[in-house]
């Protein structure tokens, strides 16, 4: 009988404890990407997506991908007889994935501020083919025999909600390491749902 009591009064304590806990546990969203490339002074813009999973409390852990439309840009040739200006297509892509925590700073109203420091891989490729799921998809295959260069991403943001559906605002130092490191300005703004 005890042993029932105790068992009892256990169970009593606990679950107010475990309706305290946070109720959402994944959070899947989409984004549409802006990257600022230092090196070679050009902007990108695509779309990606993100899943993320509570790993304690305020933290999250969340894995993300992106894929960059190829960008136009202006060219200059200097004919001795007519000195064009082209503007041609660079043909060059990017796909990039990271992986790290995203750390709430607390709660005000429904907007939560946060930091992130992720880590990851990106791919830059040259292809003149029309920008369709089919290439994002190669791009994918492809990554193990093109170019793939490391990732850091630190950043930080504020996401704001109401009940399961979400909006986030990113901003971050893409910085990718070939022949030394490379930092880029990273935008992404999207909605998302919790569940």
């Amino acid at each position: 009988m005890k042993r029932l009591a105790f068992l009892f009064i256990l169970a009593g304590w606990l679950v107010p404890l475990a309706s305290a806990q946070e109720t959402e546990h994944i959070q899947v969203g989409v984004f549409a990407d802006y990257l600022r490339l230092a090196q070679t002074d050009t902007n990108y813009a695509g779309l990606g997506v993100r899943v993320g999973v509570i790993a304690y409390h305020s933290v999250k852990l969340e894995g993300e991908m992106s894929y960059d439309f190829d960008q136009a840009f202006t060219e200059s040739f200097t004919d001795s007889t007519t000195g064009t200006i082209t503007v041609r297509r660079t043909g060059m892509r990017t796909l990039h994935g990271e992986f790290g925590p995203k750390v709430n700073l607390g709660e005000h109203w429904h907007v939560h501020p946060f930091v992130t420091l992720k880590g990851g891989f990106v791919n830059f490729r040259l292809n003149n083919e029309p920008a369709t799921i089919g290439t994002f998809f190669s791009s994918v295959d492809n990554l193990r025999r093109k170019n793939v260069n490391g990732v850091l991403y630190p950043g930080g943001g504020l996401e704001g909600h109401l009940g399961p559906l979400g909006i986030r605002l990113d901003i971050g130092d893409e910085m990718y390491f070939n022949s030394g490191t490379h930092n880029n300005l990273r935008v992404a703004f999207g909605p998302y749902i919790r569940f």
